[in-house]
């Protein structure tokens, strides 16, 4: 069916047609991508998710009687994709162009690869939602193939297949149907679970400020807000190297071209401290710059939270980054600006909150249809104009969100990263957390914790004293505080993400350089107390030097040191 374009306004196209609600149409004679978002009457209101210049009135609008939808099958690992799931690279070869030409119609999955299928389904019946078999997709990662049916099983064997060709078929109710390796969802329905649970695993990132003091859960949901400059980027992509998730999937959304490009120059280089081979082989990329179309935004966030549940329902463990959820909010406030809806808060569509709480409580961690447990791990950046935390999209992830990163712009001008505020973060999964922590790490390393967290605090208090009398008008204990503190700040808190060995602290190393640091802080006291030590001493001992050179030491070295406070 054809209808025709009667208003144009931006992104927002106005045709007469009969078309369904979220329904993907071709508009003009470029056949360009756009989504049926409002019905009124006979017309029906378009977003574009391609640049509509040169778009005229009366030119043709095309039904297709299907929703936005991914391809969810092998060929996705290690791919970069656009917004609406266009692979760049084959874009690329098409056009011999860095642009994307408009209106360009090509498959997300290679078509000609042959992928060697392997059945592991012992019975003859499937149901939906149940892994039948395997391709192994990458050296490290099995790429499971989940049943889009249920029903009784019929020539399902092992061979060589393209993503078209037929692996067996099932015999529904409603007929027999193909198996094929790939199979389409609609990208604003989640894919369906048995069970949601509560977390209670630690996403263990190796970055010390986020494992020690404000822990992630797998399944959990987390924001990054900060201004310009304050390492957002940086941050995200510190975790989607070294978190120990399964699959990454990493979402630009929005973000400068050469922020984008750093990563997709990066990452396939990058080598999987998990595996040893190179990280591209459990990471999917979408990459949606802020020169292209404001309206692919959205679609590039429900493109990536689909796959990312796609990946989750073979049972892995999946960490998302989305950066940043601002630019899609920024494109939901153009869109509803052109469609003439009443504004909220600084122009903002009233269903804002909405949008980010539909977004956000897709991930979690779930028993699958297959019955394994997995999940999704949302790590979301948040860019406030001018770091003012107050805006409405930050509030309205502050409301659905159980993590808060506040990245600090002052930090950042001190050369202190990652810049995260230790004072005004925090991470409702602490307790979870600290007890798996109790048990499988360390019985004293969430007390040290808390004690690091009580100090940090107690430091910034002193220091606003410090600035109008001088530190020695303050008694040596909390001179003593001064000096534990700027150790926690610089020697622990402060972490290179481009150093080798900084990089990455695991959590038994994590351990022992905060046991070095509460047990030489205690023994300080003790000393001070006791007058054995005056605070000049403890300022210039030799095991100052050593605990500030912990992050480069191994765990053996921090023992020696932990053995020296203890003689000290």
């Amino acid at each position: 069916m054809r209808g025709r374009i009667i208003k144009i306004s931006g992104p927002v196209v106005v045709a007469e047609l009969d078309a369904s609600m979220y329904e993907i149409v071709r508009v003009g004679e470029e056949k360009l991508i756009g989504e049926v978002i409002e019905i009124r009457g006979n017309k029906a209101i378009i977003q574009v998710y391609e640049d509509t210049v040169g778009l005229r009135i009366g030119e043709p609008v095309e039904r297709t009687f299907r929703p936005l939808s991914v391809e969810l099958g092998p060929g996705l690992l290690g791919s970069i994709f656009d917004g609406l799931e266009r692979p760049l690279d084959q874009i690329y070869n098409l056009n011999n162009s860095v642009f994307i030409k408009r209106g360009i119609d090509i498959r997300s999955l290679n078509r000609d690869k042959k992928w060697h299928f392997v059945r592991t389904l012992k019975e003859n019946k499937v149901r939906i939602g149940e892994v039948i078999g395997y391709v192994q997709e990458t050296p490290s990662i099995r790429h499971k193939i989940i049943s889009p049916y249920s029903g009784q099983i019929q020539d399902l064997k092992d061979g060589e297949y393209k993503l078209e060709d037929p692996i067996g078929y099932v015999e529904t109710s409603s007929g027999k149907k193909e198996l094929k390796l790939y199979q389409s969802w609609p990208v604003r329905i989640p894919r369906p679970v048995q069970e949601k649970f509560g977390t209670e695993i630690p996403l263990i990132t190796g970055i010390r400020v986020i494992d020690s003091l404000f822990p992630i859960a797998k399944g959990g949901v987390v924001a990054i807000p900060g201004p310009f400059g304050s390492g957002k980027t940086v941050t995200q992509q510190s975790l989607a190297k070294y978190s120990d998730a399964d699959i990454v999937v990493y979402i630009g959304c929005g973000e400068r071209g050469n922020e984008m490009t750093e990563v997709l120059v990066e990452f396939p280089h990058l080598k999987d401290p998990k595996t040893g081979s190179a990280l591209m082989n459990r990471t999917v990329l979408i990459a949606n710059t802020s020169n292209m179309p404001v309206a692919a935004r959205e679609a590039s966030i429900y493109v990536g939270i689909t796959i990312a549940e796609y990946f989750r329902d073979m049972g892995y463990d999946v960490a998302l980054m989305a950066d940043s959820t601002s630019r899609w909010a920024e494109a939901l406030r153009e869109i509803s600006g052109r469609l003439e809806e009443m504004p909220g808060e600084e122009g903002y569509p009233a269903y804002l909150s909405k949008k980010i709480a539909e977004f956000y409580e897709r991930a979690g961690r779930v028993k699958t249809l297959n019955g394994d447990i997995a999940s999704i791990t949302v790590i979301g950046a948040v860019s406030p104009p001018g770091g003012d935390l107050s805006e409405p999209v930050s509030q309205n992830t502050l409301r659905v969100v159980k993590g808060f990163l506040a990245l600090d712009a002052s930090l950042a001008q001190r050369r202190h990263f990652p810049s995260i505020n230790w004072l005004r973060s925090y991470s409702l999964y602490r307790d979870i957390v600290y007890e798996y922590y109790r048990k499988n790490i360390d019985p004293n390393f969430p007390d040290n914790l808390q004690m690091i967290s009580k100090l940090l605090q107690r430091e910034a208090e002193l220091q606003e004293i410090v600035q109008l009398v001088g530190p020695d008008a303050l008694p040596e204990r909390e001179q003593f505080v001064l000096v534990i503190g700027r150790m926690i700040r610089e020697d622990f808190l402060q972490q290179n993400a481009f150093d080798e060995i900084d990089a990455y602290t695991s959590l038994e190393k994590q351990a022992l350089m905060i046991n070095a640091i509460i047990s030489y802080y205690n023994k300080g006291l003790k000393h001070l107390d006791n007058g054995t030590k005056t605070i000049q001493e403890l300022r210039s001992n030799p095991i100052v030097d050593r605990i500030a050179r912990m992050k480069m030491a191994s765990n053996d070295e921090i023992r020696e040191i932990l053995k020296m406070i203890e003689v000290f």
